[in-house]
């Protein structure tokens, strides 16, 4: 139960809202502090506010003034880095992690560095750099921010200072979970979860003392072995929906997005991933629902017992994440007043979910889906196509595992009613054909691309400006149709700013960031930032003057389908934008073109390139340096690089990690044939680049 304080609090909310429907208007919030008072004009959290929205009340950038919005001010990031985090704003400063959770503070209205705090990840993770760029985000409570590593570390920093306060191991030590999402703070405490789809792995969220670091509680997504018993009657539970010895396997279902926290219930809801194996056949022959596989869980915030759940896809077999922003809002369906969850999932359908009960109130396709028709309002379960499972061999369908909507962030407004999602439309191709379903077992690798199913991607193009289809979609959750659409390039582009002033801000793969109107989606202005985003912007006051802020910069999965962005050239930058900003950017490089290494020594040898391709995609290079070895930002592009000229250098950087200090890291497990050809492959694709032809990079086909 809730405390006399919080009570009080959120029936005066829900009364507030109460009275905006009646009245035909809207209650705006902004972001909520711990004891629930309105901390005006700040960005402490990830999504902005409590309910994660993205959204802002301020308004002084708006239709009328949008025009004047400039400059005010940038810094530049050192190195090759992931630059594609949410920063904060609290008390005059801008803080933003960047890369493998190097966190650094900046006068919010000068852009002045104050102080730099590096926990060494590079150093301390080992293989676990393989499967991570680096985290999204972080968060702030009274006067300390939180971080994760790719090494499984939450640290609490002194925000004035940048000291570490404090620092917790949130996994096992050996163990290949990684946190690449940002920490959720509530009630003086932190959550975090992880990712870990290349292993095989049993996920939960932990939950930690905000000021001391100790472990108050832990909630696990998947059953253990039986004969070790069950943590509580939610496993319990969970354990009856799944067939075969599926703990063998993990189970899988890491939280590394999706946390929101709920002061109306005091509750907390997550998000979870795919099964592992993905292929059901492998982690449950005899079928069921694999809960909490790709599910939406509420939790008691105080001590993590199980409230309710929803799965988006019962038994899961495609990819398809349930770790999609978790946005909460007050929403008027079929004539009812209710308190909501929303969530565009991967899957290309848009949940609306009670937030008392866990009920489905709407769920409608906002993107191309053919895995499913529709989802069934009484059972809450989607009715699947014939040929979805694969049963009868290859088959396409959409979305393709990334899903319709990823983990760039979309925006709720309550002045306008709609949710702005950055979507994409691809299709992939799915089967196990050829595989050993009932003596499967994964590469002994880190990161292990062998997750029992085979997905290919395939489409026209050599540019992720062409490659496939995406666009910001303006959805109106309550009708569950779609108000507006603006096409954009590429496969990618960035998160979603939603604020009282009327605009829809959002970063794109092709290097301008721009804003909208939220009514009409009307493009109102742009500015080229000179390198792509993929991060999502925030707002703040500062000085009587709003701001509006972002990171600037490409990485991650969108980079290897490249190329787009040279990562030795492009820049990573914070920008900062307020009416009538009197900054200007240095003038953008001149040619982004890849020139290829000329190795008089080579010659073809066509055994060896196709051994030394599929080494590429089963240790995972492709992630970073690109599929086909075309890398478009994330890491250098190794058709360039004078590493692969010599034999010597190539094995000191890929097996003995010389360039571990920049996040390179080393694959020491990598015998002598197998750096041989790895390097015949490099080599013959540079060569392929200087005789003027281009690989279709927009083929992706893992195993």
């Amino acid at each position: 139960m809730m405390d006399a304080q919080n009570r009080s609090y959120c029936c005066g909310r829900w009364l507030l809202y109460c009275i905006a429907a009646l009245s035909g208007t809207s209650v705006c919030t902004a972001a909520i502090g711990d004891s629930g008072d309105l901390v005006s004009g700040q960005w402490s959290s990830y999504g902005g506010n409590s309910d994660e929205t993205h959204y802002s009340a301020l308004s002084d950038i708006n239709t009328e003034t949008i025009a004047r919005l400039k400059l005010a001010w940038w810094a530049d990031i050192p190195g090759v880095v992931l630059a594609t985090s949410v920063p904060l704003e609290v008390d005059g400063r801008v803080y933003f992690a960047t890369g493998y959770s190097v966190v650094r503070a900046v006068d919010a209205a000068t852009g002045q560095l104050l102080w730099t705090y590096d926990p060494g990840v590079a150093q301390a993770a080992g293989r676990k750099l393989r499967a991570s760029w680096g985290v999204r985000g972080l968060t702030f409570w009274q006067g300390k921010l939180y971080v994760g590593t790719a090494d499984g570390r939450l640290i609490a920093i002194d925000a004035k200072g940048g000291k570490p306060v404090w620092s917790v191991e949130t996994t096992a030590r050996g163990d290949a979970r990684i946190i690449n999402g940002a920490p959720l703070v509530f009630r003086g405490k932190v959550m975090i979860g992880h990712t870990g789809d290349y292993d095989l792995l049993r996920h939960y969220v932990s939950t930690y003392d905000a000021e001391t670091g100790k472990l108050l509680w832990r909630f696990f997504t998947v059953p253990g072995n039986p004969k070790g018993g069950f943590e509580n009657s939610a496993m319990t539970m969970a354990a009856k929906t799944w067939s075969g010895a599926w703990w063998k396997f993990g189970g899988g279902a890491g939280v590394w997005n999706a946390m929101t926290y709920d002061p109306e219930f005091n509750r907390v809801y997550i998000g979870t991933g795919n099964g592992i194996p993905i292929d059901q056949k492998i982690r449950s022959p005899q079928g069921g629902d694999n809960l909490f596989v790709s599910s939406i869980i509420a939790l008691n915030a105080d001590n993590g017992r199980y409230v309710w759940h929803y799965q988006t896809n019962p038994g899961d077999t495609w990819d398809y994440d349930a770790v999609e922003d978790l946005e909460l809002a007050h929403l008027e369906i079929r004539g009812t007043l209710h308190r909501v969850l929303m969530q565009a999932s991967k899957n290309g359908f848009f949940y609306v979910l009670d937030r008392d009960t866990g009920k489905l109130l709407a769920a409608d396709k906002f993107a191309k889906a053919t895995w499913a028709s529709r989802i069934d309002l009484n059972s809450g379960r989607p009715v699947e196509t014939r040929e979805a499972r694969f049963q009868q061999g290859d088959v396409t369908l959409w979305p393709w595992p990334h899903g319709a909507h990823g983990v760039e962030p979309m925006a709720f407004s309550p002045a306008s009613g709609l949710v702005y999602i950055p979507t994409t439309n691809l299709p992939a191709t799915f089967s196990d054909r050829g595989l050993d379903l009932k003596a499967w077992k994964p590469k002994d690798i880190l990161p292990n691309m062998d997750m029992g199913i085979n997905f290919s991607v395939q489409h026209p193009g050599n540019t992720p400006l062409n490659v496939g289809v995406s666009s910001l979609l303006a959805w109106d959750p309550s009708r569950q149709q779609a108000r507006w659409r603006v096409e954009l390039p590429g496969i990618w582009n960035g998160g979603v700013l939603a604020t009282a002033g009327g605009l829809v801000f959002q970063g794109r793969c092709d290097g301008r960031f721009v804003a909208y109107d939220a009514d009409t989606g009307k493009e109102l202005w742009s500015f080229d930032a000179h390198v792509g985003i993929l991060g999502a912007p925030i707002t703040f006051r500062v000085g009587g003057r709003q701001f509006v802020s972002l990171m600037a910069g490409f990485g991650g999965v969108p980079a290897a389908f490249g190329p787009l962005w040279d990562a030795r050239a492009e820049p990573r930058r914070l920008l900062t934008f307020t009416i009538d900003g009197a900054a200007r950017l240095p003038a953008a490089v001149a040619s982004q073109k890849i020139v290829p290494v000329l190795d008089p020594d080579f010659q073809d040898n066509q055994a060896a390139e196709a051994r030394g391709a599929a080494a590429w995609y089963d240790h995972g290079c492709f992630f970073c340096h690109g599929i086909s070895a075309a890398a478009g930002g994330q890491a250098p592009d190794l058709r360039a690089s004078g590493v692969i000229l010599s034999s010597d250098t190539f094995r000191a950087v890929v097996r003995g990690g010389a360039f571990l200090a920049a996040g390179m890291p080393g694959f020491g497990e990598i015998q002598d044939r197998d750096l041989d050809d790895l390097r015949q492959y490099l080599r013959s694709q540079a060569a392929i680049l200087s005789r003027g032809k281009v690989p279709n990079v927009g083929t992706l086909t893992v195993h």
